[in-house]
């Protein structure tokens, strides 16, 4: 009875949502979409009522948040609700250059990717003078995705067990070590269903997509404005394919390769053998400035520096908690933002030459951050392994990461340890959609990608602008942060701003020049960066605990 009065009481709404999408709906499932859209019409009939933050003590005022409740299962609307966290800052109307009013331009909704991660503060970018001129046309709205706390938290660990140091990272592991790993996998499955439950199968990017419809709704937009960063370019590409027809703009910021057959474990061997690319260039980088760091001459002497940490690590953790697991999952974060190179090669430097200090202050886990590192991990987990179809048998991990092993040792066991719960995963797994729109069926698009990233390979960026008619990609050349939007790269800035204000979009392919590498960092010094202004408020996370991914990650 409620279903037929929402349908009476927006009616348009529902019609366009059931009709404007038939192959996807064929692709998908009637039941979801037609269930997206009851929740979409409920949804812009509640609006959101926003309010002070939870934590607004610690928040500056102009961001408000509310909850927008979405079903836990689309195919029954009417079944269990859980709630989505959101957060908004209104646009501020203000030219910062000038004294006209700008018109508002609606939303502009955020996700930073993960799976895992949270956009709650998102909206605080509009305060830094970069973003000035968005905030001003269009309210800057963030949101924790499902199981994201506080959005229906996951949880698959005792978080307080989660966080242990120090730890190992082997390149090239022990058969012992590998069986270990996969009974630690195996339990961490097995704790995702016992403390889910039936609900379990219901975090998945397809999900994701149809949530951010029904936050479309709530905001009262009839079109969405979006930026997706790392994973959340993914579910954003899902949303086009699905929702073409409510798409206003979209903003994909270091993208994640769609194709169906690569999601995700394909997609995880490949970020793997570019992150040793990327680590090799963040060794380069160390090499050329020796007369500061003292590491090595060549990218090969510093590898064997790191390597002499590392091994006297696992003999003697520094300050008790940092051993060889630490240590890796650290330098990993440089491979996803350069402006870490400065820090992480003075730390290196500075415990080579007996000073512990600042390497533990970079790489131990903290413990009060525990239930939030678990949480992002569940997430993770949970969403990539229910995704797509993962091999079950242990022989064909061994077997290509082994070889992949051999000439990228960086990264790939430490990826196997963290996807490994989805050979055992016991929640039902999705079809991937076959992510694409035809000549007129989407607005033009904007994609950015930095031919040199490591956690979205720049191969994810040529895959969706040929999937997506109309888009135009702008490439940062010669370089491999991740997440470009707002970065140090102006001229990448400019393509998105002119796009997002007044849907100016350059040719079909645009290149930048890269931004400027950082300058080094003297042990015990504050270091300098050329020039290079920092990183924004936001980035695009990474991946659960040491790191988060972002495209897979």
């Amino acid at each position: 009875m409620r279903a037929a009065l929402l349908y009476s009481a927006a009616g348009s709404l529902l019609l366009s949502a059931l009709t404007a999408v038939p192959d996807a709906e064929d692709r998908t499932g009637a039941a979801e979409l037609r269930g997206t859209a009851v929740a979409a019409a409920r949804a812009q009939a509640a609006g959101i009522d926003f309010g002070p933050c939870p934590d607004a003590e610690d928040l500056p005022g102009v961001m408000r948040c509310g909850t927008v409740k979405v079903p836990l299962d689309y195919a029954r609307p009417d079944g269990r609700q859980i709630e989505l966290t959101v957060s908004r800052a209104r646009a501020t109307r203000k030219d910062p250059h000038g004294a006209r009013e700008v018109l508002r331009q609606g939303s502009l909704v955020y996700n930073p990717g993960g799976p895992g991660a949270t956009g709650l503060y998102f909206p605080l970018i509009g305060l830094l003078p970069e973003w000035k001129r968005i905030a001003a046309a269009y309210d800057l709205v963030g949101y924790a995705p499902r199981g994201v706390a506080p959005s229906a938290p996951l949880s698959c660990k005792d978080p307080e067990k989660f966080l242990k140091g120090p730890t190992q990272a082997p390149a090239h592991p022990t058969e012992a070590y590998k069986k270990e790993r996969r009974v630690q996998a195996e339990a961490y499955a097995r704790g995702c269903a016992e403390r889910a439950g039936d609900a379990l199968r219901h975090y998945h990017s397809l999900n994701n997509a149809r949530d951010l419809d029904v936050l479309r709704a709530a905001l009262g937009e009839p079109r969405l404005t979006f930026l997706g960063s790392s994973y959340g370019t993914y579910f954003g590409a899902l949303y086009a394919t699905l929702f073409p027809g409510h798409v206003r703009r979209m903003v994909f910021d270091s993208v994640v390769d769609p194709d169906p057959e690569r999601i995700w474990y394909r997609n995880n061997l490949a970020q793997s053998a570019a992150f040793e690319h990327r680590w090799r260039d963040f060794r380069e980088w160390i090499a050329r400035h020796h007369g500061v760091y003292g590491l090595g001459r060549t990218a090969r002497e510093v590898l064997r520096s790191y390597e002499r940490a590392s091994a006297r690590l696992a003999a003697e953790p520094a300050g008790g908690k940092v051993g060889p697991g630490q240590l890796q999952g650290a330098f990993l974060q440089a491979g996803y933002y350069d402006d870490l190179w400065p820090h992480r090669a003075r730390a290196l430097s500075a415990y080579l030459a007996g000073d512990p200090r600042p390497l533990v202050e970079q790489a131990e886990q903290h413990p009060e951050a525990a239930v939030e590192a678990e949480n992002s991990r569940a997430v993770y987990v949970a969403v990539e392994c229910n995704d797509a179809s993962w091999p079950t048998d242990w022989e064909v991990w061994d077997r290509d990461n082994t070889r992949l092993a051999r000439v990228a040792p960086f990264e790939t066991w430490d990826n196997v340890w963290t996807n490994l719960p989805c050979a055992s995963w016991p929640a039902p797994r999705q079809r991937p959609l076959d992510v694409g729109a035809g000549p007129g069926e989407l607005p033009p698009t904007l994609i950015l990608a930095a031919e040199r990233d490591a956690a979205t390979p720049y191969r994810g960026a040529l895959e969706l602008r040929r999937r997506l008619a109309g888009s135009v990609l702008v490439t940062e050349r010669d370089a491999g942060a991740h997440g470009l939007a707002g970065g140090p790269n102006a001229c990448v800035n400019g393509h998105m701003e002119a796009y997002l204000l007044d849907g100016r979009l350059p040719g079909r392919r645009a290149q930048c020049a890269p931004h400027a590498e950082p300058g080094p960092a003297a042990p015990g010094g504050a270091g300098r960066s050329r020039g290079r202004r920092a990183r924004p408020l936001i980035r695009p996370d990474r991946r659960p605990a040491r790191r988060r991914p972002c495209g897979g990650r």
